[in-house]
C-alpha cells in the first residue's frame, strides 16, 4: 500500500494495481445502515476499518447507480445517479472521502453494453417511429414471418428464454423487435451509433471528477455485435462462455475499449478491469493489450476444479496471455455471479460417499483456504468476493427466497445466483447477525453462520478470516513476493509447487494423501501439518 495518503496526491504511485488485492462489495449484500434489510453506502463506510484491518487496496462495488433493480442494478436507468436504495451522491463523496484517507481506493461497476428498459432513452424509443434517432440508440429490428410475428433471429437470452422481446407502437400494433442479451428489461445499446460512446465519456468523468480510481467493465466481451445478427447455429445453446459465440467478443469491441482506455489515461492512478468471458490465451490477451483494459477480471481458477491439472492450466494459460502483450495477470476464486469457492471444492458424487455434511463441508472449506494462499502466492492482481475471507459457502434458499431473473426467466429450471449472494454475517447468536436490525434481509442468512461470523473469526487465530489477513500481510510485507513469473518445479503426483523469482515457494497438496514439504523455512500453512507432512487440501509458503 502507498505510505501516502491517496487524498493529497492524485495519482501517486500510478501503477498500484499492478499487485493490488481488490475486495468486491455486492452493496446489497455488504452491510445495511439504513435497516431496509438491503446493504446501502452508509453500511459501506461504517465497514471501512474492517477492510483496512484485512489489508485490501481498493474496493470494486457492483453497481449503485439509479435502477429500477430488475437484475439487481446491473439494469441501468440513470448511470450519472446513485441509486436512493444505496444512498445519495453526497454519500458516495463522503465515501470516496474516507476510504481515501485508510489509502483504500474504490472502483465501481461500469455498464456499457445495456441500459434498463426505464432509460429515458428507451422511453423516448418506444414513443418513436421505426428509423427514428432514438430508436437508433438501441438495437431495433423488424421481425420475420408474414406479419413480423417471429423474432428477427434465433438468439437466446444468457438469462434464459428468447433474446428478442417484441413492442407495441404508438398506433397499438404489434410492432419491431428489440435485443436484449440478458434479461428483457436490459435492452441492448447499439455501438455503432456514435452518441453511445459520447455518453459513456460523459458517464467515466462524472465519476472519475469526483475522485473515483476505476471502473470495472461489466461484459466487457459484449457491446460489438456481428453484422446482419446472423442466427446461431445451435441456438438451444446458452454459449456465452466460449470464445466463438457471434454474440460476443466480436473484433469491434476492441475499438470500443480504445476509446474508454484513452479517458481513464486522463486520470493518472485510475484504472479499469474488463469482465471477459474468453477462454484462450490469444482472444482474451486481445483485451489487455497497453491500449486496451489496464487487466482483464480472469475466470480460469474461478473455473477449475480442485485438481492440480486443471490448476496449473489455468495459471500458465493466463502468465501466457498476459505475457504476450507485456499485461498484468488477475486472479479471482469467486464473484457475485460464480458459486463460492468453498461450495465449488467440496466433495460430491463418489468422493463423498460415506463422508458426513460436516466433514464434506470441512473439506471444502480446507481446500478454499489452500486456493487463497495459492492464488495470493501469483504475481499480479487479486480479486476477493465479500466473504470469502470467512468462508461462506453457497446457501441451499427456499424457492420462495429467490429474485435472481434467471430463476424466472429460465422458467425455474436454472436457481440463479443467489445462492453466493447472502448477506454477510457480522456478529451475534443469531440471524441477520448484525448485518441489518430489519428482520427482513433481502436474502435470509441461515442459522448455521453463527460460527463464522466476523466477530466469531477476528479473535480466532485459526480462522479463516485470520488466514486471510496474515496472507495479505504476508504478501506485501516479504520481498520473497517479488518477481513476474512463476517457475514450476517436481512435486508428488496431484501436487504443484512454484517458486516465485524472489524466493518464495508455495506448495499445493491437491492429492487425497499427506506429502513431504519443499526444503525450506515455513511462513505460513493453510492447514496445520501433521508429523510435519502437507495434508490433503492445503497450502503451504516457505522461504
Amino acid at each position: 500500500m502507498s505510505e501516502q495518503s491517496m487524498a493529497n496526491v492524485p495519482g501517486a504511485d500510478a501503477q498500484w494495481w499492478q499487485s493490488a488485492v481488490v475486495y468486491q462489495v455486492y452493496p446489497r449484500s455488504f452491510s445495511d445502515l439504513s435497516g431496509d434489510g438491503v446493504g446501502d453506502l452508509e453500511g459501506l463506510i461504517d465497514k471501512l476499518g474492517y477492510l483496512e484491518l484485512l489489508g485490501v487496496d481498493a474496493i470494486w462495488m457492483s453497481p449503485i447507480t439509479r435502477s429500477p433493480m430488475a437484475d439487481h442494478g446491473y439494469d441501468v436507468s440513470d448511470p450519472r445517479a446513485i441509486d436512493p436504495l444505496f444512498g445519495d451522491l453526497e454519500t458516495f463523496d463522503e465515501l470516496i472521502r474516507q476510504a481515501h484517507d485508510r489509502d483504500i481506493r474504490v472502483t465501481m461497476d461500469l455498464v456499457p453494453n445495456h441500459t434498463s428498459d426505464q432509460h429515458p432513452w428507451f422511453s423516448a424509443a418506444l414513443g418513436t417511429a421505426p428509423g427514428s434517432s432514438e430508436r437508433e440508440r438501441y438495437i431495433f429490428a423488424d421481425g420475420r414471418g408474414d406479419n413480423g410475428e417471429e423474432p428477427p433471429n434465433n438468439w437466446t437470452s444468457v438469462f434464459g428464454g428468447p433474446a428478442w422481446t417484441r413492442i407495441t407502437e404508438a398506433d397499438g400494433e404489434p410492432g419491431q423487435w428489440y435485443l436484449h442479451l440478458f434479461a428483457p428489461q436490459q435492452p441492448d445499446l447499439n455501438w455503432e451509433n456514435p452518441e453511445i460512446l459520447a455518453d459513456l465519456e460523459t458517464t467515466m468523468r462524472f465519476w472519475l471528477d469526483r475522485g473515483l480510481d476505476g471502473f470495472r467493465i461489466d461484459v466487457s466481451h459484449g457491446m460489438a455485435k456481428p453484422a446482419g445478427l446472423p442466427d446461431l447455429e445451435h441456438p438451444a445453446e446458452v454459449l456465452r462462455h466460449t470464445d466463438d459465440d457471434p454474440r460476443f467478443n466480436r473484433d469491434g469491441v476492441h475499438e470500443i475499449h480504445r476509446a474508454i482506455r484513452r479517458v481513464m489515461d486522463e486520470y493518472p492512478g485510475t484504472f479499469n478491469v474488463g469482465e471477459v468471458w474468453v477462454s484462450s490465451p490469444e482472444a482474451f490477451a486481445k483485451y489487455v493489450r497497453p491500449d486496451e483494459l489496464h487487466l482483464g477480471f480472469n475466470f480460469q481458477l474461478a473455473t477449475a476444479t480442485f485438481d492440480a491439472d486443471e490448476i496449473r492450466a489455468a495459471v500458465d494459460s493466463s502468465l501466457q496471455a498476459t505475457a504476450s502483450v507485456g499485461a498484468t495477470p488477475t486472479w479471482t476464486l469467486s464473484n457475485h455471479d460464480v458459486s463460492r469457492e468453498v461450495t465449488r471444492y467440496t466433495p460430491t458424487g463418489a468422493e463423498a460417499e460415506g463422508l458426513s455434511s460436516e466433514r464434506l463441508l470441512a473439506i471444502g472449506t480446507n481446500r478454499a483456504r489452500a486456493m487463497i494462499m495459492f492464488e495470493l502466492a501469483l504475481p499480479g492482481t487479486v480479486f476477493i468476493y465479500n466473504g470469502a475471507e470467512l468462508g461462506l459457502p453457497d446457501v441451499d434458499l427456499p424457492d420462495e427466497a429467490l429474485v435472481d431473473p434467471v430463476w424466472e426467466n429460465s422458467g425455474h429450471t436454472d436457481r440463479g445466483r443467489d445462492g453466493c449472494r447472502v448477506p454477510l454475517p457480522w456478529e451475534g447468536a443469531e440471524p441477520p447477525f448484525g448485518f441489518t436490525t430489519s428482520d427482513a434481509p433481502w436474502l435470509p442468512l441461515p442459522a448455521e453462520w453463527a460460527a463464522l461470523t466476523v466477530e466469531a473469526q477476528l479473535e480466532d487465530i485459526y480462522s479463516t478470516l485470520s488466514l486471510y489477513r496474515q496472507a495479505i500481510e504476508l504478501r506485501y510485507a516479504r520481498l520473497e513476493f517479488s518477481g513476474d513469473t512463476v517457475e514450476w518445479y517436481g512435486a508428488p503426483d496431484g501436487c504443484l509447487a512454484f517458486r516465485r523469482a524472489g524466493g518464495l515457494i508455495c506448495a499445493l497438496n491437491a492429492s487425497p494423501f499427506p506429502v513431504p514439504l519443499p526444503p525450506g523455512q515455513i511462513l505460513l500453512v493453510s492447514t496445520p501439518l501433521e508429523a510435519g507432512l502437507l495434508v490433503p487440501g492445503a497450502t503451504a509458503w516457505l522461504i
